[in-house]
């Protein structure tokens, strides 16, 4: 892809007048022309580690759907979503808890959104022994496909307390507009 056809968009920091202390912190939005290369490296990704975990099991035929689910939760976190629509726009909530805004990275299409962030594991050295940790690390991945053409020049994200809020608008070709008919 060339990078003649991306371009960065910045956000304003949106604030809000109560009486918090929190504010929500604007993030950068980049345009692509499409995330399928992203999802491309990804899936490559994630199939090696499938392979490698076949491998592991002793090459074991028929278990191929749990090795690849198996990679893809070592490998990827997929947040919890919620997409809404109303009133011509879309606002898209994303739960990141732990990521902090400046690691959060969103590609946008006409079609879809891409949320990245890298969220390294923590470890302590006064720790003492761990006998299960249910804390997402590694790398967030989610991609996400709108019913309706969106306008990337109108997308807004916000981020406060663990929640990322994404609005965009729909493009105007995918908004219903009235024909007149004409008699002849």
């Amino acid at each position: 892809m060339e990078s003649s056809r991306t371009s960065m968009k910045s956000i304003k920091i949106v604030g809000k007048k109560k009486r918090s202390k929190r504010m929500s912190k604007a993030l950068p939005i980049k345009k692509s022309e499409s995330v399928f290369d992203e999802l491309d490296r990804m899936n490559a990704r994630i199939l090696q580690r499938a392979y490698e975990i076949f491998e592991g099991n002793g090459q074991i035929l028929g278990r191929e759907l749990d090795n690849w689910l198996q990679a893809e939760k070592e490998l990827i976190w997929k947040p919890s979503i919620e997409l809404e629509e109303k009133d011509n726009k879309f606002l898209l909530q994303v739960a990141v808890p732990g990521v902090e805004s400046k690691d959060i990275h969103i590609e946008v299409t006409t079609d879809e959104i891409l949320v990245k962030a890298e969220l390294p594991r923590k470890e302590k050295e006064d720790k003492g022994q761990v006998h299960t940790s249910e804390f997402a690390a590694g790398s967030l991945f989610r991609a996400v496909h709108f019913p309706k053409k969106i306008d990337p020049d109108k997308v807004k994200a916000e981020f406060k307390d663990g929640i990322l809020r994404i609005t965009v608008d729909v493009a105007e070709e995918s908004k219903p507009r009235k024909v007149a008919v004409s008699a002849t």
